[in-house]
């Protein structure tokens, strides 16, 4: 008999709340999977979760390699992008830096190749460890949570985070324990797609997919990932310019007295009625009735054909 999957409910991220809101247009595209959004601070994300070794056993076993690689054109660009910026606002050269999620090791490659980092990786799957140690690139095979709870882990000039801090349980558990292997004064550098405030870049089917819901379970504007690295601890330190671009690049300084003062929450209300909008334009500009380059957006509710 099949293994039945045990969830659990959590608050949002970001500011503890347990109040919100689903996104109702979003089981369209997700297989029937809720999403929700924060009545207190506007954070996206998925309420119900599995474990955080399931979630990365989902990833590194049945997603990682099967359906997605960093060999592919577009992820190499994104992975450029990010070193150039990230060496732009604090110089790599001579640095160390550890890369969270580093999967086959092509981002450090690059640090290390191109900007003089010392690069190391922290990649819950067995399979790239032998990719990154045929790199000879030094490696920890588990989790952020389990090399932060090792006995004396090493700590880093920077640590970057690239599309991973969506793909995990808790993406305040992943930087909390990011927090304790950045030296004092060190940087810590959190890559993603721009999720909200960029409207109608892609068709919401290409952001949202039948993928189990949390495996990528949070979506980042850039007020909330601000204020999801305050609350850990992180000052801001600089950010790329999103509104043109494809990816939400954020770059904050460990600083225990970082505060969450005046920082911008997004509104609920104009999350879910963005999210409205993005249906509807998707309908509108991509949806024709049959597949061509995309899968079929399904009606709203119903599942895809």
């Amino acid at each position: 008999m099949p293994v039945t999957e045990q969830f659990s409910n959590f608050p949002c991220d970001v500011c503890g709340s347990d109040d919100a809101a689903e996104i109702d247009v979003a089981r369209g595209y997700t297989n029937n999977q809720p999403l929700h959004v924060c009545k207190a601070c506007g954070f996206v994300y998925v309420r119900s979760r599995r474990s955080a070794e399931r979630i990365a056993q989902a990833w590194s076993k049945e997603i990682y390699q099967h359906a997605y690689t960093a060999h592919v054109p577009a992820v190499k660009a994104r992975q450029t992008f990010v070193a150039d910026f990230l060496d732009s606002a604090t110089g790599l050269k001579g640095k160390s830096l550890c890369d969270i999620g580093g999967g086959e090791g092509q981002f450090l490659g690059i640090a290390r190749d191109q900007y003089g980092a010392n690069v190391f990786c922290i990649e819950p799957s067995p399979v790239n460890g032998k990719a990154l140690a045929a790199q000879g690139i030094d490696h920890f095979v588990g989790t952020i949570e389990d090399y932060a709870a090792a006995n004396r882990p090493r700590k880093f000039d920077v640590v970057t985070i690239m599309w991973t801090l969506e793909n995990c349980q808790s993406c305040r558990a992943m930087l909390v324990a990011a927090y304790h292997i950045v030296k004092e004064g060190g940087l810590i550098c959190v890559a993603t797609g721009s999720r909200i405030l960029v409207p109608f870049k892609k068709p919401l089917n290409y952001y949202l997919s039948d993928n189990a819901a949390d495996t990528h379970a949070f979506r980042f504007s850039a007020n909330s990932l601000r204020n999801l690295l305050a609350a850990v601890g992180f000052s801001f330190h600089g950010v790329n310019r999103y509104i043109d671009n494809d990816i939400l690049c954020m770059v904050a300084k460990k600083n225990p007295q970082a505060s969450q003062e005046d920082l911008h929450r997004d509104d609920w209300r104009e999350i879910a009625d963005f999210f409205r909008r993005w249906d509807k334009e998707t309908r509108d500009h991509y949806w024709n009735g049959e597949a061509v380059d995309t899968r079929v957006v399904p009606e709203a509710g119903q599942k895809a054909r």
